[in-house]
């Protein structure tokens, strides 16, 4: 046989390539067929966006941010409101009623986003406390006062002698919708005046109708520009967008908030020049004992009163810490919810004030771990406080005697502290 030389391989041999080679068209061809057989299955759908990632989640992360704000905002208005009683010069007392009006706003326009946030869902929870409707139109009409001052413009106030001087509603959505359209009036009033009148409207038997007019002349709108202002994000025209700025969020949320306190806005052009913006809500009487005192009365009440505070947050203490200084009272701070059932235990207290979003447990807990303690300490007065209006509830269905919503005045904290001792007294 013959012998075959070194290159004398057979042409099977020959046309068999490299074993890398080969290994690389092995690849390229399981990869083609993969992806036929991709291409050949249903595409499935895509996927929904967890709920964690929807409106809920938005809704959630800017109550949260609600709570956190109103906090230094319940000190900015606190030592201003201090500082406006102090002697001051009128320079000094422009400065003050500046920072005050500031606050005022963050405070509204905290309120409103949140109420955005829940446009889409079931609606708003409108409240039902008893509050001071002329000492409300009085600081509205104050906020006026002191962006007009600082502007240049001329302000005005005229309230009602038939208006009722408390009635029952949501005092805090209330002056947010009314703070947000003294900024509008200010901020599109180049010269001249803005007035705000405060009348009874129309209402149903047995309820109080109250109609706020802002009247200002400023730029005016036509009646297209009327019509896309309620729009949520939407503003009269670009123009104004670019030259006066905003994000056109406040007068749908308004307008979300007179339905929803049944009533409505309505902007009208005004004689002269400029544009009458009339919000018109509906308020239930407060018939009876009210539970709500006049400013004297108020800064008086319930003096010498010894407080545990549950506050984590250290700007918070000193704020309260100042006001309930002020109205007379000793207050002791703790940092969690689960120390104040144990500190009630070791000392005499009168009444307790309760921060709502803590580290560890929440309040809600606390209220009721202080409820399980057996008297006398279980049956101490509790006020809830929070940023968040729709705590309430929780609060008290664990036995809150009362509730605050921040920003805290102080009228409104002796007021609150006086009603819950009544009502813990009460329940004894």
């Amino acid at each position: 046989m013959a012998k075959r030389s070194r290159g004398g391989r057979s042409k099977r041999q020959a046309r068999r390539p490299p074993p890398k080679t080969r290994a690389l068209k092995t690849k390229a061809r399981t990869a083609k067929t993969r992806a036929v057989k991709a291409a050949a299955k249903p595409r499935r759908k895509a996927s929904k966006p967890s709920a964690k990632s929807g409106p809920g989640m938005v809704e959630t992360a800017l109550a949260a941010f609600a709570h956190e704000v109103r906090t230094p905002l319940t000190g900015i208005l606190a030592i201003s409101n201090l500082l406006a009683t102090s002697d001051l010069g009128e320079r000094e007392r422009r400065w003050v009623d500046t920072i005050k009006a500031g606050a005022e706003h963050l405070a509204s326009l905290a309120t409103l986003f949140v109420d955005a946030a829940r446009s889409e869902g079931p609606g708003l929870e409108i409240r039902q406390d008893f509050f001071d409707l002329r000492a409300l139109a009085r600081s509205a009409g104050d906020s006026l006062a002191g962006r007009a001052a600082a502007k240049g413009l001329q302000a005005s106030v005229e309230m009602s002698d038939k208006l009722p001087a408390f009635a029952v509603g949501d005092p805090v959505r209330l002056r947010a919708a009314l703070e947000n359209l003294i900024d509008n009036a200010v901020k599109f009033t180049e010269q001249g005046s803005i007035e705000l009148d405060v009348m009874p409207a129309s209402a149903p038997k047995g309820k109080v109708g109250v109609a706020f007019a802002i009247s200002d002349s400023g730029i005016g709108l036509s009646l297209a520009e009327v019509k896309r202002l309620f729009r949520p994000f939407s503003q009269a025209n670009v123009s104004i967008a670019s030259r006066f700025g905003g994000a056109g969020l406040g007068l749908s949320s308004v307008k979300q908030l007179a339905r929803a306190m049944g009533g409505d806005i309505v902007a009208t052009p005004r004689a002269g020049g400029g544009t009458v913006f009339t919000l018109n809500v509906v308020l239930a009487p407060a018939d009876g004992p009210v539970g709500v005192l006049s400013d004297d009365r108020a800064a008086n009440a319930a003096q010498g009163m010894r407080l545990l505070s549950v506050e984590d947050n250290p700007f918070g203490r000193v704020v309260l810490n100042t006001i309930l200084t002020e109205l007379g009272h000793h207050a002791e701070f703790v940092g969690r919810g689960e120390a104040a059932p144990e500190r009630l235990g070791q000392g005499a207290f009168d009444a307790v004030l309760m921060d709502m979003v803590l580290p560890g447990i929440g309040g809600v807990e606390a209220i009721k771990r202080i409820r399980a303690l057996p008297p006398p300490h279980g049956r101490i007065a509790i006020v809830g406080i929070s940023g968040r209006a729709e705590d309430e509830a929780a609060a008290r269905a664990a036995g809150a005697d009362g509730f605050l919503v921040k920003p805290v005045s102080p009228r409104a904290l002796a007021t609150a502290l006086l009603e819950a001792c009544r009502r813990a007294a009460a329940a004894t």
